[in-house]
């Protein structure tokens, strides 16, 4: 007999269609196979370079990404293909050295150091024969997740933020195995699903929010946040859900590892029941895959088969914006989603999550009822409001939040406060790549004044530490002004019309 259809998760592992828990086996070692192919997953590694050469050959770095990519790009057409595949070989994927090196030059190079100590620049000293080793261990069964350092950064809010620092042999481990996991979820992740995955941004899910409420009819909008998701993530269950697609037994078992590894805080280890901590290279792809079965699939069901209206879903990451056609609609779902992730150890955040009366509709509906103007609600750092073009219609506004740009002047005048004594040039120098990735980000149509007042504060708190340098206070706006027009760019925008950019 057949197994279950493949529904999103109610509480059984899930077998494939032709009735075996197993699923078809994937040939062994299947980037070995076909004539031409490049080097085997397992092949031998010859000498190493000289120590201090820490980046190879042009050439051979190439041609090891073009074998690397060839192999992930196999794997996703067998996911594509057959929806009910489990991959019971994949690991060699993960432990070759090619593979690792990759995964360590992507890494980052300033990254903190996690319990071991050891740096990026560090570990790349006597790289070949440290990712040697590393394969070695990985493909004997020897290798041993290391706990993660907590650390605490603030959020704009006041309260902290939990982040944990792997080690760098963790972090090389946890991004290769992404890349290949990533092969497989890349064919099984929705449309509507933003958050950390390959050629998409937050500016995507930005415009999907945007072109939705302008095309479609929706008058409701549930802006949804779930509370500490990433410490609120249930073990079983997402063990549950990676077995849904991989069969390989190690990998399953190293996922085991880092979110069992514990934490280390203060000197102290302390052991993690629930949760897969920040900064990992990990747990974004395990976010993904967790809330893929917990929601994605589950609202999508609902969308196709129980709406009556119009609606829209878009998730970046936990944070989730839906738009509604009918308010009794949006409180039905609104209870059954609570319901919903009560199921799967999650819960809403009450205090961020809001039903409001949004989109082409809701100024003239809410003026027939005395009731002001619509609310605006907060998604990826951009205030979304209702407004009117030049010519009365709708349009959705989007203006940077105002508390985003004021902790972020806050911390470019802590920065300058310690650039005190540098030379202008020199704080001009790091002045313009800060204003530059700030208009990069929120360099969106109709947020000029937001820029505006960004690049003239700046300005002004350069301005105040460069007085203070003085006792005679000579720099006046005019002579400030030259220094600003030298060293800080004027606003620009650097995206296109959220439209424009969908139609593309």
């Amino acid at each position: 007999m057949p197994g279950p259809r493949r529904e999103p998760y109610g509480g059984t592992t899930a077998m494939n269609g032709r009735g075996k828990s197993d699923g078809p086996v994937v040939p062994r070692n299947l980037a070995n196979k076909g004539r031409g192919a490049p080097r085997p997953a397992e092949r031998g590694e010859g000498r190493g370079p000289a120590n201090g050469n820490l980046i190879r050959d042009a050439r051979y770095r190439t041609q090891s990404r073009t074998y690397l990519k060839a192999a992930t790009d196999r794997i996703r057409q067998v996911a594509a293909k057959d929806k009910e595949m489990r991959f019971t070989t994949l690991w060699h994927h993960v432990y070759s050295i090619d593979r690792l090196r990759e995964a360590y030059f992507g890494l980052t190079r300033k990254s903190a150091a996690g319990v071991d100590g050891v740096t990026w620049h560090g570990y790349g000293e006597d790289l070949e024969a440290n990712l040697q080793d590393l394969s070695a261990r990985l493909k004997r069964g020897a290798y041993r997740a290391r706990p993660v350092r907590r650390v605490f950064i603030p959020k704009p809010d006041g309260r902290q933020r939990p982040i944990g620092v792997p080690t760098l042999e963790d972090k090389v481990v946890q991004r290769a195995a992404c890349e290949v996991m990533g092969a497989i979820y890349e064919a099984e992740f929705l449309g509507f699903s933003y958050g950390f995955r390959p050629g998409r941004s937050q500016h995507n899910a930005l415009d999907a929010v945007s072109v939705g409420i302008q095309r479609r009819k929706v008058g409701w909008v549930l802006d949804a946040d779930i509370r500490g998701f990433f410490d609120a993530i249930d073990h079983d269950w997402m063990v549950k859900f990676i077995e849904h697609r991989i069969a390989d037994k190690r990998v399953v078992r190293h996922v085991k590892k880092w979110l069992h590894a514990g934490v280390l805080e203060n000197g102290a280890w302390a052991p993690v029941e629930r949760g897969s901590p920040q900064g990992g290279s990990v747990s974004p792809m395990l976010a993904n895959v967790y809330l893929h079965y917990v929601f994605d699939l589950w609202v999508d069901q609902w969308r196709r088969k129980q709406a009556n209206g119009d609606v829209i879903i878009v998730r970046y990451a936990d944070d989730i914006v839906m738009g509604f056609q009918h308010r009794a609609e949006a409180e039905r779902f609104r209870e059954m989603l609570i319901e919903r992730f009560r199921k799967f150890g999650l819960e809403l955040n009450t205090d961020k999550t809001r039903l409001l009366e949004f989109g082409r509709f809701a100024a003239g509906n809410r003026a027939q009822r005395d009731q002001g103007k619509p609310e605006t609600f907060d998604f990826l750092g951009f205030r979304h409001i209702c407004a009117r073009s030049r010519t009365g219609k709708f349009k959705l506004l989007r203006q940077t939040i105002p508390s985003r740009q004021r902790a972020r002047l806050k911390a470019v005048y802590a920065e300058l406060r310690r650039r005190t004594h540098q030379s202008i040039p020199d704080t001009g120098r790091w002045l313009r790549s800060v204003v530059t990735g700030y208009y990069r980000y929120h360099g969106v149509p109709d947020n000029w004044a937001a820029l505006r007042a960004f690049r003239n504060d700046v300005v002004r708190l350069w301005r105040l530490r460069l007085r203070r340098r003085s006792h005679k206070g000579r720099l006046n706006w005019e002579r400030m002004g030259r220094v600003a027009a030298t060293w800080v760019p004027k606003p620009q925008l650097f995206h296109p019309w959220p439209d424009q950019r969908l139609r593309v």
